[in-house]
């Protein structure tokens, strides 16, 4: 299945196999979810439709209903490190934020902050899975796939504090 959805932060791209989301992107975004789909599962069938109802629920996010997608069953694929950081990444909530070095502790691997980076970065189901809520240590952005912008933007509807109103710091990872 995949569907194109509209959003104020740009349009999505949302790909699903029965039952779960596979890769949700921005659509004019580097990332290619079919490369990653095919890689995954071979030739793919893509079908129009909305079989999750992903536009209501996308609607419902971007309207305030923040725990819209909180249920929405997804599947990732990834490694086993990377399918743990992004479990860890589906528990913060709304309006909260963690650190890489957070996220690393709670992964249960507190010297793997790159390598939680990395997840974070190979993460195929943007929002959902809410790899914009990590931040640096010191509460700064930093790296996101779909751009500062939106990442600033989605914090902001999520009434996520930030460090120095959403400062951009250069380094990628803290």
């Amino acid at each position: 299945m995949r569907a194109r959805i509209a959003g104020p932060v740009g349009e999505l791209a949302a790909f699903a196999r029965p039952g779960a989301l596979c890769a949700l992107s921005f659509a004019d975004g580097r990332y290619d979810p079919l490369l990653g789909l095919r890689q995954r599962f071979g030739p793919v069938l893509v079908e129009e439709g909305d079989p999750l109802g992903l536009d209501a629920r996308f609607r419902a996010y971007f309207r305030g209903a923040l725990d819209a997608l909180d249920d929405l069953a997804v599947d990732t694929g990834g490694t086993p490190f990377q399918r743990r950081v992004w479990s860890v990444l589906r528990t913060i909530p709304a309006g909260r934020t963690l650190s890489y070095l957070e996220v690393a502790r709670r992964v249960g691997a507190p010297e793997a902050v790159r390598a939680v980076g990395a997840a974070n970065g190979a993460n195929p189901v943007a929002i959902v899975v809410p790899c914009h809520r990590v931040i640096g240590a010191s509460g700064a952005l930093v790296g996101y796939g779909g751009g500062l912008d939106r990442k600033r933007w989605l914090l902001a509807h999520e009434k996520a504090p930030v460090a120095a109103a959403g400062a951009v710091q250069a380094r990628l990872f803290e």
